[in-house]
């Protein structure tokens, strides 16, 4: 009898055991991926879904385990599969509440790892949404943005690698758009726009894949404004050096960066003839400057025939020619704009005339101005109509004279006259600087006398009642 209690025994004591086991998995879900927690079998039915494409019954259970259990373990990954949920799913509207649900994990989990996964994918949502470079390039520039802040912000994470490839690829296609418009701009004889979008294309996007295009065309637009100062007329000759030799050096320099950055690019030829028949030295690429040129070239490739095709129907840019090798650009220069250019050279015209005039070496056309500084409290001697020296001047324009004359007097110089609206009200002080511009400059003054007697004047019944007799025959070559 007592044997055959034996076995009964040991059956039930196996059952006790199971029992325990069993109640050990359930206290620390951690201990066995089987846990049966209730959290734990929230999560695995929302995984379950989003494998089958159910992801409204994912998102529903994901939901309720976040609502339910709040100190749950898996709150940080339900909250983040929300968001992958959505992005699944595609489509723009899906797309935009992704990036809500990712951008809402960084704020509340910033210091997890799964954060930078959450970063990645925001800039991932904008990199499919671009476009070509001819088109709308909003979703380029903040797909470049948030590349650059993954980058910046999560500098040890594992997908450091994968953004800085995406970021090369989204700045090849706002580069290539920089690259067009700067074109246009040039093809049109806008030059100082033209060098604006140039000058910002090759300093901010050093691995554009024709960079040596747009530097050669960048040295091309300051060559054809430089012809526009030559041909200019009504400049002075000291603004006019000024101009010609700052676009020369610009122009050089622009050729030489093409031979030392880009050495084996196809513009490196044409930039030394360029520079030899400018009679400028031509730089020698360093060794180190030519193998890494080789490499960015090497690394880039060219889309097929079909892909071509295929490209005139998709609506993203065709990224192929992007450099896989080197460190994408991650913060921008100073942007260079048209207006600026167009009011340093007006700057620079100003400058020149105004220190023209104080020195004596001549101005704009028609003014006339006196040797040596004038008397104080007194403006420089000018004609009634000529403009002041601190007007607007318009860019490289002609400029009339006011004060040419064909009256019979000969001469083509009017009077100097001081403006009275300078001199100060004590009489003695304006006497005073009266008689010592008189002897600064007695000839002109003569000059004055003789012209002004001989030429009628501009009211005769306020001036003189007599009759000015007109010359006839030889005597309209005698200028007394």
């Amino acid at each position: 009898m007592m044997q055959k209690r034996l076995p009964v025994i040991g059956i039930i004591a196996l059952v006790l055991a199971l029992g325990a086991c069993t109640n050990k998995k359930v206290n620390n879900p951690i201990a066995d991926v089987n846990s049966k927690q209730p959290d734990k079998v929230l999560f695995d039915r929302a995984m379950d879904a989003m494998k089958h494409n159910k992801f409204d019954v994912a998102r529903l259970t994901l939901q309720t385990l976040i609502n339910t259990y709040p100190d749950s373990e898996y709150i940080a990954r339900a909250k983040l599969a929300v968001g992958d949920s959505w992005y699944a799913e595609g489509g723009t509207a899906a797309l935009t509440q992704a990036e809500k649900e990712y951008q809402d994990f960084i704020t509340f989990f910033p210091n997890m790892p799964e954060a930078a996964e959450a970063q990645l994918k925001v800039a991932n949502i904008h990199y499919h949404e671009m476009e070509k470079p001819d088109r709308d390039f909003t979703h380029a520039m903040r797909a470049e943005d948030e590349y650059r802040n993954l980058i910046q912000t999560y500098p040890d994470s594992k997908l450091i690698p994968e953004a800085k490839q995406r970021l090369l690829e989204v700045q090849e296609v706002l580069a290539e758009r920089e690259f067009r418009i700067g074109r246009f701009y040039f093809n049109r004889e806008s030059y100082p726009a033209a060098i604006a979008r140039l000058r910002s294309l090759v300093d901010t996007y050093p691995l554009y894949s024709q960079a040596d295009e747009a530097l050669f065309l960048l040295a091309s637009s300051y060559q054809r404004q430089l012809d526009n100062v030559r041909a200019a007329r009504g400049l002075p000759e000291n603004v006019k050096g000024q101009l010609i030799h700052q676009l020369q050096d610009q122009a050089a320099e622009a050729y030489s960066r093409i031979i030392t950055r880009y050495p084996i690019m196809p513009r490196a030829g044409d930039a030394r003839a360029r520079l030899q028949e400018m009679k400028r030295p031509v730089p020698t690429p360093t060794p180190q400057a030519i193998a890494q040129n080789k490499k960015e070239e090497e690394s880039r490739s060219a889309a097929g025939m079909v892909d071509k095709v295929m490209g005139n129907f998709r609506k993203g840019p065709d990224v192929a020619h992007s450099a896989k090798y080197g460190e994408p650009s991650l913060k921008d220069p100073e942007q260079v704009s048209a207006p600026e250019i167009v009011k340093h050279n007006q700057e620079l015209i100003q400058k020149a005339v105004t220190q023209g005039s104080q020195a004596g070496t001549g101005a704009l056309s028609g003014e006339v101005v006196k040797q040596g500084a004038p008397p104080p409290n007194q403006e420089p001697p000018r004609s009634a109509s000529s403009a002041p020296a601190d007007s607007a001047i318009p860019e490289l324009t002609p400029l009339p004279d006011p004060n040419a004359t064909t009256q019979g007097s000969g001469s083509n110089t009017p009077p100097p006259q001081v403006n009275e609206a300078a001199q100060p009200s004590d009489q003695a002080q304006s006497s005073s600087s009266s008689s010592s511009s008189t002897a600064q400059d007695s000839s002109t003054a003569a000059q004055a006398a003789s012209s002004s007697s001989a030429a009628p004047p501009a009211d005769d019944k306020s001036t003189s009642t007599s009759k000015i007799k007109k010359k006839k025959g030889l005597g309209k070559l005698n200028p007394f």
